[in-house]
């Protein structure tokens, strides 16, 4: 079965570019609606909680570098098979494989700095949606 919620960090690159209202607005056009939403900048120790599944990783410290140098946007989306529908829009995670007419073909510079994070699993949309908002700022 799944679920109905997934989330997404619009990256600190694709942020400082000026790509979020156009990312925001291709995410509203394919019908999620955007349940929760905040403009921040992830402490270093942020960072490295949020992407601790990476951390024996060779690309960990540079990802986590990278993820607290600047704004980013997170965000719950909602529709119906939310999960599969978001990494169908995002695209592959290297823009250059990626699908035309995605967000990281659009958007992304490179592997890591590749304009949106979405969610792999229904239950990673959970967690992730819970580490960056409480259930009073869903809506």
């Amino acid at each position: 079965m799944t679920g109905n919620i997934t989330f997404t960090m619009i990256k600190p690159a694709a942020v400082a570019e000026g790509h979020l209202g156009p990312i925001i607005n291709m995410i509203s056009e394919k019908g999620f609606r955007i349940t929760a939403l905040k403009m921040l900048q992830l402490t270093r120790n942020d960072a490295e909680k949020f992407y601790e599944i990476h951390k024996e990783r060779p690309f960990y410290h540079d990802l986590v570098d990278f993820m607290s140098s600047g704004p980013i946007v997170a965000a719950v989306l909602e529709k119906e098979n939310a999960v599969e529908d978001y990494r169908k829009l995002i695209g592959a995670t290297d823009p250059s494989k990626a699908e035309d007419g995605t967000i990281r073909k659009l958007f992304a510079n490179s592997v890591q700095k590749n304009a949106v994070h979405g969610s792999d699993s229904d239950e990673n949309a959970n967690i992730e949606a819970d580490f960056f908002f409480s259930r009073r700022e869903r809506f």
